[in-house]
């Protein structure tokens, strides 16, 4: 049976999970591993940097417009991006129409019914997660057949932290169900005085690493700025062997857990 490591990149909107995710994404895929990235925010922007811009409607989209859901195929949800990245959005409910969660749960189970992962076989399964709220839909990918590790993406700053301590709960209350388990904390800079040591107590706190230290970079707004990872667009740079580093140390950790 393939083995397929299963990675939730949770935080709080905003914070800039989608570009660590996004980042490790093509970090994965320089290692010669073949990566599904599935965002699961309501803004549908995870895939944005990996597919150099380019839209294509989401799941939710897509199952509104067809007439006849059943209709779709994998090729209508599924779209390559750099580095052969499998980019997939869930999408979002019409504004002030339904629950957000809800569409993560119908992007799930349409992709289950086409048999994705059997179908392509990816290496790394990479699932980018709003963590502001963390009920229904959206604790849906730290599931037992989804997720196999939660990383939750926070800077110092208050609500950051917050949410951090949310998502960790949520992990917490779903250990005896044998869902996902809490792999660490990435740390992402706003630069606000004593960052390091706020993170490194809420660490201490959930019992957790910090398993990277993202600086502020011109290099990931440079790369943004031309709809590329950091990775992509500054291979050297300083920022793109961090996110090498980490994708190497979350393969190891996947390893060893599998």
């Amino acid at each position: 049976m393939h083995r397929m490591l299963k990675i939730a990149i949770y935080g709080k909107g905003g914070i800039g999970k989608s570009t660590v995710t996004a980042n490790l994404a093509a970090a994965f895929a320089q290692m010669g591993l073949k990566v599904m990235q599935i965002g699961c925010d309501p803004k549908s922007d995870s895939t944005s940097l990996i597919l150099h811009g380019q839209e294509y409607p989401t799941v939710l989209d897509l199952i509104r417009s067809e007439a006849d859901a059943a209709n779709i195929v994998l090729e209508d949800i599924v779209h390559e991006g750099y580095g052969g990245v499998l980019c997939v959005e869930a999408g979002g409910p019409t504004p002030g129409i339904g629950c957000a969660g809800r569409g993560i749960i119908t992007a799930f189970d349409k992709l289950e019914e086409l048999d994705a992962y059997e179908v392509y076989q990816p290496d790394v399964v990479l699932y980018d997660v709003l963590g502001d709220v963390v009920c229904g839909g959206f604790a849906m990918p730290m599931r037992a057949q989804y997720a196999d590790v939660v990383y939750i993406v926070t800077s110092g700053e208050k609500m950051a932290l917050y949410a951090a301590r949310n998502i960790a709960t949520a992990i917490s209350n779903f250990r005896a169900r044998g869902y996902a388990q809490l792999g660490g904390i990435i740390l992402n800079r706003r630069n606000v005085v004593d960052e390091l040591a706020r993170v490194q107590a809420v660490a201490n706190e959930l019992s957790c690493d910090i398993v990277a230290d993202i600086p502020r970079s011109d290099h990931i707004t440079w790369g943004e700025d031309a709809g590329m990872t950091a990775v992509e667009a500054y291979p050297r740079s300083e920022v793109a062997g961090i996110f090498r580093n980490l994708a190497k140390r979350l393969l190891e950790a996947g390893g060893a857990r599998g």
